[in-house]
Protein backbone atom coordinates (compact mmCIF):
# COMPACT_ATOMS: atom_id res chain seq x y z
CA UNK A 1 0.00 0.00 0.00
CA UNK A 2 1.58 3.21 -1.23
CA UNK A 3 1.69 6.91 0.09
CA UNK A 4 -0.77 8.00 -2.38
CA UNK A 5 -3.68 4.91 -1.38
CA UNK A 6 -3.01 6.35 2.68
CA UNK A 7 -3.53 9.53 1.31
CA UNK A 8 -6.71 8.67 -1.06
CA UNK A 9 -8.53 6.52 1.43
CA UNK A 10 -11.14 7.56 3.56
CA UNK A 11 -9.33 6.50 6.81
CA UNK A 12 -6.05 3.75 6.48
CA UNK A 13 -4.14 1.98 8.87
CA UNK A 14 -0.18 1.34 8.06
CA UNK A 15 1.94 -1.27 10.10
CA UNK A 16 -0.57 -0.43 13.09
CA UNK A 17 0.27 -2.39 16.25
CA UNK A 18 -1.37 -2.11 19.34
CA UNK A 19 0.29 -3.93 22.55
CA UNK A 20 -1.45 -4.38 26.01
CA UNK A 21 0.43 -4.81 29.23
CA UNK A 22 3.96 -5.56 29.34
CA UNK A 23 6.19 -8.30 29.76
CA UNK A 24 5.21 -12.02 30.34
CA UNK A 25 1.03 -9.97 30.17
CA UNK A 26 1.53 -8.54 26.68
CA UNK A 27 -1.43 -9.18 24.63
CA UNK A 28 -0.26 -7.97 20.66
CA UNK A 29 -4.13 -7.07 19.78
CA UNK A 30 -2.81 -5.92 16.44
CA UNK A 31 0.18 -7.13 14.97
CA UNK A 32 1.21 -5.16 11.56
CA UNK A 33 -1.97 -4.36 10.00
CA UNK A 34 -2.19 -2.13 6.96
CA UNK A 35 -5.63 -1.25 5.42
CA UNK A 36 -7.22 1.26 3.71
CA UNK A 37 -10.42 1.93 3.41
CA UNK A 38 -12.25 3.53 0.90
CA UNK A 39 -14.15 7.02 0.41
CA UNK A 40 -18.29 6.53 -0.46
CA UNK A 41 -17.78 3.11 0.75
CA UNK A 42 -19.61 0.66 3.27
CA UNK A 43 -16.61 -1.92 4.96
CA UNK A 44 -17.02 -4.71 7.67
CA UNK A 45 -14.66 -5.45 10.05
CA UNK A 46 -15.15 -9.17 11.24
CA UNK A 47 -13.14 -11.99 12.84
CA UNK A 48 -13.00 -14.44 15.66
CA UNK A 49 -13.20 -13.65 19.36
CA UNK A 50 -10.19 -11.77 20.13
CA UNK A 51 -8.83 -11.08 16.49
CA UNK A 52 -8.15 -7.15 16.66
CA UNK A 53 -11.23 -5.99 14.87
CA UNK A 54 -12.85 -3.68 17.94
CA UNK A 55 -9.00 -2.63 18.57
CA UNK A 56 -8.59 -2.02 15.13
CA UNK A 57 -11.80 0.16 14.81
CA UNK A 58 -10.57 1.99 18.27
CA UNK A 59 -7.46 3.00 16.90
CA UNK A 60 -8.45 4.32 13.66
CA UNK A 61 -11.51 6.38 15.01
CA UNK A 62 -8.98 8.12 17.72
CA UNK A 63 -10.67 5.74 20.27
CA UNK A 64 -7.70 4.25 21.35
CA UNK A 65 -3.66 5.04 21.05
CA UNK A 66 -1.47 2.56 18.95
CA UNK A 67 1.88 1.36 20.06
CA UNK A 68 3.22 2.34 16.92
CA UNK A 69 2.36 2.53 13.13
CA UNK A 70 0.25 5.54 11.73
CA UNK A 71 -3.62 5.88 11.18
CA UNK A 72 -4.39 8.47 8.64
CA UNK A 73 -7.83 9.93 8.73
CA UNK A 74 -9.19 12.70 5.74
CA UNK A 75 -5.33 12.79 5.15
CA UNK A 76 -3.95 13.85 8.84
CA UNK A 77 -2.37 11.07 10.23
CA UNK A 78 -4.24 11.69 13.56
CA UNK A 79 -1.77 8.89 15.57
CA UNK A 80 1.00 12.07 15.48
CA UNK A 81 -2.10 14.52 17.11
CA UNK A 82 -2.07 16.27 20.74
CA UNK A 83 -4.64 14.46 22.88
CA UNK A 84 -6.44 18.60 22.40
CA UNK A 85 -5.85 18.31 18.48
CA UNK A 86 -7.39 14.30 18.46
CA UNK A 87 -10.36 15.54 20.01
CA UNK A 88 -10.81 18.31 17.47
CA UNK A 89 -10.71 15.28 14.66
CA UNK A 90 -13.31 13.06 16.99
CA UNK A 91 -15.68 15.83 17.74
CA UNK A 92 -15.98 17.67 13.28
CA UNK A 93 -14.55 14.72 11.52
CA UNK A 94 -15.72 11.34 13.00
CA UNK A 95 -19.38 10.03 13.32
CA UNK A 96 -20.12 7.29 16.11
CA UNK A 97 -23.42 4.87 16.48
CA UNK A 98 -22.72 2.15 19.18
CA UNK A 99 -24.44 -1.00 20.27
CA UNK A 100 -25.83 0.70 22.99
CA UNK A 101 -26.91 3.64 21.38
CA UNK A 102 -25.32 6.46 24.10
CA UNK A 103 -27.93 9.04 24.25
CA UNK A 104 -27.78 11.13 27.26
CA UNK A 105 -31.41 10.24 29.04
CA UNK A 106 -32.43 13.57 30.58
CA UNK A 107 -31.98 15.45 26.72
CA UNK A 108 -34.67 15.33 24.15
CA UNK A 109 -33.78 13.20 20.78
CA UNK A 110 -32.97 16.61 19.02
CA UNK A 111 -30.75 17.89 21.56
CA UNK A 112 -28.76 14.74 21.61
CA UNK A 113 -28.66 15.09 18.19
CA UNK A 114 -27.34 18.61 17.74
CA UNK A 115 -24.59 18.21 21.03
CA UNK A 116 -21.72 17.08 18.62
CA UNK A 117 -22.18 20.20 16.42
CA UNK A 118 -22.47 22.36 19.31
CA UNK A 119 -19.84 21.33 20.96
CA UNK A 120 -17.74 21.74 18.06
CA UNK A 121 -19.34 25.54 17.85
CA UNK A 122 -20.85 24.22 14.42
CA UNK A 123 -24.14 25.30 13.28
CA UNK A 124 -27.31 23.00 12.39
CA UNK A 125 -27.46 22.33 8.26
CA UNK A 126 -31.08 22.84 8.53
CA UNK A 127 -31.94 21.15 5.13
CA UNK A 128 -30.11 18.14 5.88
CA UNK A 129 -31.34 18.22 9.18
CA UNK A 130 -34.59 17.41 7.62
CA UNK A 131 -33.86 15.10 5.12
CA UNK A 132 -32.13 12.98 7.81
CA UNK A 133 -35.02 13.15 10.04
CA UNK A 134 -37.44 12.49 7.23
CA UNK A 135 -35.39 9.47 5.42
CA UNK A 136 -34.71 8.06 8.79
CA UNK A 137 -38.64 8.02 9.90
CA UNK A 138 -37.97 10.08 13.14
CA UNK A 139 -39.08 13.30 12.22
CA UNK A 140 -42.58 13.13 14.68
CA UNK A 141 -40.35 11.89 17.44
CA UNK A 142 -37.97 14.27 18.04
CA UNK A 143 -39.28 16.22 21.43
CA UNK A 144 -39.21 13.00 22.74
CA UNK A 145 -36.33 11.85 25.45
CA UNK A 146 -34.64 8.22 24.71
CA UNK A 147 -36.94 6.16 27.28
CA UNK A 148 -40.04 7.27 25.52
CA UNK A 149 -38.29 5.43 22.23
CA UNK A 150 -38.22 2.08 20.92
CA UNK A 151 -34.68 0.36 20.22
CA UNK A 152 -34.78 0.82 16.55
CA UNK A 153 -35.37 4.70 17.57
CA UNK A 154 -32.74 5.40 19.66
CA UNK A 155 -30.43 3.58 16.97
CA UNK A 156 -31.73 5.94 13.91
CA UNK A 157 -31.44 8.79 16.88
CA UNK A 158 -27.84 7.88 17.22
CA UNK A 159 -27.19 7.55 13.28
CA UNK A 160 -28.92 10.88 12.58
CA UNK A 161 -26.31 12.87 15.29
CA UNK A 162 -23.64 10.52 13.81
CA UNK A 163 -24.92 11.93 9.91
CA UNK A 164 -25.27 15.61 10.89
CA UNK A 165 -22.16 16.89 11.23
CA UNK A 166 -21.01 15.05 7.34
CA UNK A 167 -18.55 13.29 9.01
CA UNK A 168 -15.30 11.66 7.00
CA UNK A 169 -16.48 8.31 8.75
CA UNK A 170 -19.32 6.59 10.48
CA UNK A 171 -17.49 4.08 12.88
CA UNK A 172 -20.18 1.81 13.64
CA UNK A 173 -19.63 -0.96 16.51
CA UNK A 174 -22.17 -4.09 16.10
CA UNK A 175 -24.66 -1.46 15.84
CA UNK A 176 -27.90 -3.90 15.72
CA UNK A 177 -26.30 -5.62 18.42
CA UNK A 178 -29.41 -4.66 20.73
CA UNK A 179 -31.80 -4.37 18.47
CA UNK A 180 -34.41 -7.02 17.08
CA UNK A 181 -34.13 -8.75 13.73
CA UNK A 182 -36.53 -6.02 11.65
CA UNK A 183 -35.13 -2.74 13.44
CA UNK A 184 -31.64 -3.84 12.79
CA UNK A 185 -32.19 -4.56 9.04
CA UNK A 186 -33.47 -1.54 8.92
CA UNK A 187 -30.92 0.12 10.61
CA UNK A 188 -28.28 -1.29 8.37
CA UNK A 189 -29.83 -0.09 5.00
CA UNK A 190 -30.09 3.21 6.34
CA UNK A 191 -26.48 2.47 6.99
CA UNK A 192 -26.26 1.71 3.10
CA UNK A 193 -28.57 4.48 2.22
CA UNK A 194 -26.06 6.58 3.67
CA UNK A 195 -23.28 5.63 1.47
CA UNK A 196 -25.24 5.27 -1.73
CA UNK A 197 -27.16 8.45 -1.49
CA UNK A 198 -24.85 11.04 0.76
CA UNK A 199 -21.76 10.04 -0.24
CA UNK A 200 -20.82 8.88 3.39
CA UNK A 201 -17.83 6.37 4.48
CA UNK A 202 -18.72 3.83 6.99
CA UNK A 203 -16.88 1.32 8.64
CA UNK A 204 -18.84 -1.21 10.79
CA UNK A 205 -17.29 -3.76 13.18
CA UNK A 206 -19.88 -7.02 13.45
CA UNK A 207 -19.80 -10.60 14.21
CA UNK A 208 -23.19 -10.92 12.18
CA UNK A 209 -22.70 -12.55 8.30
CA UNK A 210 -26.47 -11.05 7.24
CA UNK A 211 -25.17 -7.45 8.80
CA UNK A 212 -21.83 -7.92 6.63
CA UNK A 213 -23.49 -8.53 3.67
CA UNK A 214 -25.16 -4.93 3.53
CA UNK A 215 -21.37 -3.97 3.03
CA UNK A 216 -19.52 -3.47 0.33
CA UNK A 217 -16.61 -5.16 1.49
CA UNK A 218 -15.46 -7.45 4.22
CA UNK A 219 -12.21 -7.09 6.02
CA UNK A 220 -11.25 -9.65 8.09
CA UNK A 221 -8.79 -10.52 10.88
CA UNK A 222 -7.34 -13.64 12.97
CA UNK A 223 -4.63 -12.62 16.10
CA UNK A 224 -4.22 -9.41 15.55
CA UNK A 225 -3.32 -9.70 11.68
CA UNK A 226 -5.26 -9.21 8.33
CA UNK A 227 -6.59 -12.81 7.23
CA UNK A 228 -8.42 -11.44 3.68
CA UNK A 229 -10.95 -9.88 2.03
CA UNK A 230 -15.15 -10.56 0.92
CA UNK A 231 -16.13 -8.59 -2.36
CA UNK A 232 -19.64 -8.17 -2.98
CA UNK A 233 -20.63 -10.25 0.11
CA UNK A 234 -23.54 -12.62 1.03
CA UNK A 235 -24.67 -13.85 4.15
CA UNK A 236 -23.05 -17.34 3.08
CA UNK A 237 -19.89 -16.54 1.32
CA UNK A 238 -19.27 -14.02 4.61
CA UNK A 239 -19.60 -17.31 6.82
CA UNK A 240 -17.66 -19.66 4.83
CA UNK A 241 -14.71 -17.19 4.64
CA UNK A 242 -15.07 -16.41 8.47
CA UNK A 243 -15.46 -20.24 9.20
CA UNK A 244 -11.87 -20.54 6.88
CA UNK A 245 -10.48 -17.76 9.39
CA UNK A 246 -11.18 -20.20 12.07
CA UNK A 247 -10.39 -22.85 10.91
CA UNK A 248 -6.61 -21.85 10.29
CA UNK A 249 -5.81 -19.98 13.80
Amino acid sequence: MGERDVRAAAVSAVDLVKVYGSGSAAVRALDGVSVAFGRAAFTAIMGPSGSGKSTLMHCLAGLDTATSGRVVLGGVEVTALSDVALTKVRLERVGFVFQSFNLLPELTAVENIRLPLELAGRAVERALFDRLATTLGIADRLGHRPAELSGGQQQRVALMRALLSRPEVVFADEPTGNLDSRSGAEVLGLLRASVRELGQTVVMVTHDPVAASYADRVVLLADGRLAGEVLDPTPDRVATALGHVGAGR
